[in-house]
């Protein structure tokens, strides 16, 4: 039996709070799109925040406790996700959002699945070996909540096209995080920079934050960086599939996100001692930007095949 039904204003209500606290670039940029698609973004903002939160033992994405037993952290997440996506209300503002959005948008229950294959991926400590281990990370934890936010931008579900441009974004963004994130990830005994990598520049797994390899690491945040910029320019050409204001906030988030990914190449090996970030002023100049680069879509970002070296998700 399904918990009782919560009015859809109380959980749009506790979602926005969820994004106020938890993400203010996110809340900043969900303005720019009409009311509904606006209202849905943070539906399912809750609902990711909340099953990183449950997964990693945190609280808005700070941490407050060592999970002793993350798989069964993750199967309370897959149940009530479950639950959610079968149209039931599970008592979990969080859950009973995606239930929401899931429901007015039509949204293919497979996105939700993938994501929470990326959250038993950390679980599990399945770092990538590979430069596809790693795309294939990036896609679960990102590139899949790019589909979905697709969708919740009135992208038709079947349009895979459109879908394969917005995973290009999710996953440019999760590349540019990992590349912020290099020095903060060891610290709790993470590193998603691939086995082969490393032994390519000759830096022993494990040891890349030591004072020796810092001149190969800042190679690899190249890589990183350049490999960003690939997936980005490939998403800004699905643009055109979406409405004005929709393109406008994907054009300045992908500003955004690439900024950090030059910042940390620009400071080279000073790259990681303290966090890449853009400030209001620089956020509000990329919005500015992405302004008339929207009104132009259809003229500057004329769709045409995607990359054939890019990864493509699972169908």
């Amino acid at each position: 039996m399904s918990a009782p039904a919560p009015t859809r204003a109380s959980v749009v209500a506790a979602a926005q709070d969820s994004i106020a606290r938890g993400s203010r670039s996110f809340a900043a940029a969900s303005q720019l799109f009409d009311r509904d698609t606006r209202q849905r973004a943070w539906l399912l903002y809750a609902w990711c925040r909340a099953c990183d939160d449950l997964v990693d033992g945190q609280q808005l994405g700070r941490q407050t406790e060592r999970v002793a037993d993350p798989a069964a952290r993750l199967e309370q997440v897959r149940t009530l996700t479950g639950v959610a996506l079968a149209g039931q209300w599970t008592g979990d503002p969080a859950f009973d959002a995606l239930r929401i959005v899931a429901e007015e948008t039509r949204m293919p229950h497979r996105f939700a699945h993938d994501l929470i294959e990326g959250f038993a991926l950390d679980a599990r400590g399945s770092f990538p070996r590979s430069e596809n281990d790693l795309l294939r990370y990036c896609y679960h934890v990102a590139g899949a909540v790019g589909c979905m936010m697709a969708v919740v931008m009135g992208v038709d579900p079947h349009d895979e096209s459109t879908l394969d441009r917005a995973c290009d974004l999710g996953i440019a963004f999760q590349l540019a995080n990992i590349a912020r994130d290099i020095e903060a990830d060891d610290r709790i005994g993470r590193c998603y920079l691939p086995v082969e990598w490393l032994v390519e520049m000759d830096i022993p797994p494990g040891q890349h934050m030591k004072p020796p390899f810092r001149s190969r690491l800042v190679v690899i945040a190249k890589w990183l960086g350049e490999m960003a910029a690939d997936y980005a320019a490939s998403a800004r050409r699905g643009t055109p599939a979406l409405r004005f204001r929709s393109a406008w906030a994907v054009l300045a988030a992908a500003g955004i996100y690439g900024d950090i990914a030059r910042e940390v190449t620009a400071r080279g090996a000073h790259a990681w001692d303290h966090r890449a970030r853009t400030g209001n002023v620089q956020k509000l100049a990329r919005i500015a930007r992405a302004l008339p680069q929207a009104a132009l879509r259809h003229r500057l970002y004329r769709a045409g095949p995607r990359p054939a070296g890019l990864w493509t998700r699972p169908r």
